[in-house]
């Protein structure tokens, strides 16, 4: 038997939690030593435009942290219950071992970025102390005991869909139930022919959904939500993506739109989208991307010229999803060309007629193609062009323009930029 399997199936309470919490302190320091090292990049650059890669990396740094602390305080929680079992050992093991080692080698950002500690400034000293610190948790929870420990685990119960306690309280375990249930019956019978076809999603499929307040899970019961956390989110989308990730993926639209209104919007703009957004009656997507941007939104390209009481757009967006049947888009462009950088970004509300698969794209100054893929269909993706589309300046999210960048830091899509903008003081 390994070490590694033989730590899940020990019995006791702890679960090598001290070992753990030590991890955790040490991964605290490594945030730290990183934020410092970013502050200095950023003063030294004179503004944070000349130093996002190091920004954007230290927010994967801090969602590591934030992720490792979460892990643990799990498997506290369950332990205290007693119900820290086998599988639940192993699977904190397992995402002990897996973050650790990332954050001692480097976290994979995307398919071509990397961040390593040492480009964010950590002493090569420390990055050495930190491995001897947890290089024992990164040993066994890497180890290929413990992941065939857990594959027999998971071979063991075929019928389940969920392995390991989650430590759900009661209202998102029925909430989940009761998602499984809706996937199980509408869903899954009709999600293979969806696929194969690449047709979209069924608008009675979507109006269910909005019955159920998948769409304002999160917003206050003020606007029509649930005033539900993150974590409902979370449960919702992983229940539905069972059944067909394109279902499961439909509320995260809602959400991005919501959040930057809820957060940066006027007090019309609030009453006149989110109870809408809530229910389902309108859907929104985003369209932030751009051809060879990435990750980096500061740098896009797209122009929304001012001409008396409209703004004029004229630009390319790409890898939009959901466009075509969306009635509202979140618009992030450039209203300042003489600020190259994220200040000269504001927030459209832009409205738009739902097009159709002869026609995607209805309406004046708006153009597009579809990008097909193999996988993750229903929604469909786009490229967009954009030539003169007007957009009224009373949907300037906010009604003060310069705010788009920051009004998108707020959203839980940009959780982990927002992170790092907020440790090196400039969120």
């Amino acid at each position: 038997m390994s070490s590694a399997s033989a730590v899940c199936q020990s019995p006791g309470r702890d679960l090598e939690l001290k070992r753990c919490a030590e991890a955790v302190a040490a991964a605290e320091r490594l945030l730290y030593l990183a934020k410092s090292g970013v502050r200095q990049r950023i003063d030294s650059a004179g503004s944070l435009d000349a130093a996002q890669a190091a920004a954007h990396g230290l927010a994967w740094v801090a969602t590591y942290t934030e992720a490792l602390r979460q892990m643990l305080g799990w498997a506290r929680r369950l332990a205290a219950e007693q119900r820290l079992g086998e599988m639940e050992r192993c699977i904190a093991a397992a995402a002990f071992g897996e973050y650790l080692a990332q954050l001692a080698g480097g976290i994979p950002m995307s398919q071509g970025e990397t961040v390593r500690l040492a480009a964010l400034g950590v002493p090569r000293s420390e990055i050495g102390d930190f491995e001897e610190k947890v290089g024992e948790l990164i040993d066994a929870g890497t180890d290929d005991g413990l992941k065939a420990r857990l594959a027999q685990m998971i071979a063991a119960q075929p019928a389940a869909t969920t392995f390991g306690d989650t430590g759900l309280d009661e209202t998102l375990t029925q909430m989940r139930d009761q998602m499984r249930r809706f996937a199980e019956a509408e869903v899954l019978p009709h999600a293979h022919e969806w696929h194969r076809r690449n047709a979209y999603i069924p608008q009675e499929t979507i109006a269910k959904l909005g019955e159920l307040g998948v769409f304002g899970l999160t917003l206050p019961e003020a606007f029509g939500g649930l005033g539900l956390g993150k974590e409902a989110m979370c449960v919702v989308s992983e229940e539905l993506s069972r059944g067909y990730i394109g279902v499961g993926s439909l509320g995260t639209r809602s959400e991005i739109a919501a959040e930057l209104i809820l957060a940066g919007g006027t007090e019309e703009q609030k009453a006149k989208y989110l109870p809408k957004i809530a229910s389902g009656e309108l859907l929104p997507t985003a369209v932030f991307t751009e051809p060879n941007t990435g990750s980096d939104l500061a740098t896009l390209k797209t122009r929304a010229t001012r001409d008396g009481d409209v703004y004029r757009v004229t630009g390319q967006k790409t890898w939009i999803t959901h466009p075509v049947r969306a009635d509202l888009m979140t618009l992030l462009v450039r209203t300042d060309p003489r600020e190259p950088g994220y200040r000269g970004l504001s927030m459209l509300l832009a409205e738009k007629p739902r097009g159709t698969d002869a026609d995607p794209f209805p309406a004046k100054g708006m153009s597009g193609g579809e990008i097909e893929v193999l996988g993750y269909r229903g929604m469909k993706e786009f490229d967009i062009s954009f030539d003169g589309f007007e957009v009224p300046q009373s949907q300037l999210l906010g009604g003060v323009e310069g705010q788009g960048f920051k009004q998108l830091m707020t959203t839980f899509e940009a959780a982990r930029i927002q992170t790092a903008a907020r440790a090196v003081g400039v969120a």
